[in-house]
């Protein structure tokens, strides 16, 4: 099993440059999910490199409001910036790593995959594109669970902010958390 890498452009999409990687067949069942730490501002290219080369990407994004000199802007942001998730074997790192844009696979000592229900907290809160600002992460605040709308079944910490409540999502591997607006209504006392 080997990985090469050439000169020319396999797939060109939107100026980004994807090196054509040999396609190696690798069972559902050795694939786990992890995280790039990827250059600065790369996020978007190196989701859309990593899906033209056959490996499942995961880019949470939100929206965030931005004060631009003369306006305010509403841009959409990745949740973490400077990572990527992407689900695949190990085997095939050497590949991921080839991918310009990637700087390396987040892990203390060798990459670590990330558990399966974090991983389904950050594919729902991606599936809904919501309101969200930045959170330390840790916080205090009692432990919910939503019970409406599109995030039915999440559960996280409910706090305060000054005009609004905010449900606050943990990566445990990076260390950090992001806070997502949410109704009061919306969520009950988690069990």
């Amino acid at each position: 099993m080997s990985t090469t890498c050439k000169a020319k452009p396999a797939a060109q999409d939107a100026h980004v440059w994807v090196p054509e990687v040999k396609q190696v067949t690798v069972s559902k069942i050795d694939c786990q999910w992890y995280v790039l730490q990827t250059h600065s501002r790369h996020e978007k290219q190196v989701r859309d490199r990593l899906s033209a080369v056959g490996i499942e990407p995961l880019l949470p994004l939100g929206k965030q409001c931005r004060q631009w000199s003369d306006r305010k802007v509403w841009t959409t942001l990745p949740l973490f910036s400077g990572y990527c998730f992407a689900n695949f074997a190990l085997t095939r790192s050497l590949a991921v790593l080839q991918i310009p844009g990637v700087a390396r696979i987040v892990g203390i000592l060798r990459p670590e995959p990330i558990p399966a229900e974090e991983i389904a907290v950050l594919q729902q809160v991606s599936s809904v594109n919501p309101l969200m600002e930045p959170c330390d992460y840790f916080t205090e605040g009692a432990w919910v669970e939503v019970i409406r709308g599109p995030l039915v079944g999440l559960r996280g910490q409910l706090v305060r902010r000054a005009s609004h409540h905010g449900l606050v999502i943990r990566a445990s591997l990076l260390q950090r958390a992001v806070l997502i607006r949410i109704e009061t209504d919306d969520v009950a006392p988690a069990q």
